[in-house]
């Protein structure tokens, strides 16, 4: 399948300048072993920068940034509009930071406030980034995402076209009509035939990326996988199985907030609320007997171990708040606004 990765063209960009360390006022004496070791750190460029995953809802841009860190920060499931905030995922190596960026898929009827705060995070996006990574789905119609692709159209950084989900195609002239169309849209892109499910070409992405990243200082220590903490991964997960296990509007209209989180060096112990709309749907939730919580309960608790590396004991209680996804205060509460 490695035949199949097309550049279509190659926009390199470098900016800045490494920072110089502050000259010393008295003189000191150093070995020539210390001279060596200054003058190979300051011949070292070190890059960094922040690259945004931009596109529709539900194609594959969680699942795309989940493959290249290797670890699972973004929500993944076959249901659209799972990703609510905006999730920086950090990429270190001893010359590099690239810190990724996974917003919302842009929503182009939203229906609810909620919403429409989670098309500010996109639109945030165009502002901020040093490389765009424009994720679309094989044969999916441009139309539909004519506000992203004309926002690229003036994009002053590089931007590279990730053609994903290439290993349903049905041949290879079919992913090359394809890459032609999104070429005569966006001329000056790169373009990458990519599976993120499977994983095929990320070194290509990767490698891509690297080579445009301007100099940049180090932004988050080298260890950091992502600027959330703890708590907001919990909640993800346990909203995960939320989408996961119930169907239609109830895991959309619900948001869970960490309560408690006490750490101790053997056990975790952690209070979780769901907050949802309408009693109706509380009920839904807890199921007879509560016998549908206990399994949401059991299934989060589990990836909650596995996320934190250690037992957990886990509550998780149900509250009604209406029509909380039109609530400004509600909506600030939650994180959704300023």
């Amino acid at each position: 399948m490695e035949q199949l990765v097309a550049r279509w063209a190659h926009n390199p960009k470098v900016t800045g300048s490494s920072p110089v360390p502050a000259t010393r006022k008295k003189t000191l004496k150093y070995s020539g072993s210390f001279y060596f070791y200054t003058f190979t750190l300051l011949m070292t460029t070190h890059k960094s920068g922040f690259v945004n995953i931009i596109g529709l809802p539900n194609v594959g841009k969680s699942t795309l940034l989940n493959a290249i860190l290797g670890e699972k920060l973004s929500i993944i499931t076959k249901k659209a509009q799972t990703t609510r905030h905006r999730i920086h995922g950090i990429l270190s190596d001893e010359n590099y930071q690239i810190v990724f960026s996974d917003t919302p898929g842009f929503i182009e009827k939203p229906a609810y406030k909620m919403q429409e705060e989670m098309n500010k995070y996109v639109k945030s996006t165009f502002e901020d980034a040093d490389i765009f990574l424009f994720l679309v789905e094989l044969g999916s119609n441009p139309e539909k995402q004519i506000e992203i692709y004309q926002a690229l159209q003036n994009a002053k950084v590089p931007v590279i076209v990730l053609i994903n989900k290439i290993d349903k195609a049905k041949d290879e002239e079919e992913i090359k009509k394809y890459a032609e169309l999104w070429n005569s849209l966006l001329p000056n892109s790169e373009i990458l035939y990519i599976s993120a499910l499977e994983k095929f070409n990320l070194d290509a992405i990767k490698n891509s990326i690297i080579e445009q990243l301007p100099e940049g200082p180090v932004y988050y220590d080298k260890d950091m996988l992502s600027d959330k903490n703890e708590r907001f991964f919990v909640t993800e997960i346990i909203r995960g199985k939320l989408l996961e296990q119930y169907k239609q509007e109830i895991p959309y209209s619900c948001q869970v907030e960490i309560d408690e989180f006490i750490e101790d060096e053997f056990l975790d112990k952690i209070r979780a609320t769901i907050y949802t709309e309408r009693d109706t749907q509380k009920s839904i939730i807890i199921g007879k007997g509560g016998d549908a919580i206990k399994k949401l309960g059991t299934s989060s608790r589990i990836e909650i171990e596995s996320f934190l590396g250690k037992k957990v004991y886990l509550e998780l209680f149900v509250k009604v708040k209406e029509n909380w996804r039109n609530d400004d205060m509600m909506l600030r509460h939650f994180g959704y606004k300023e």
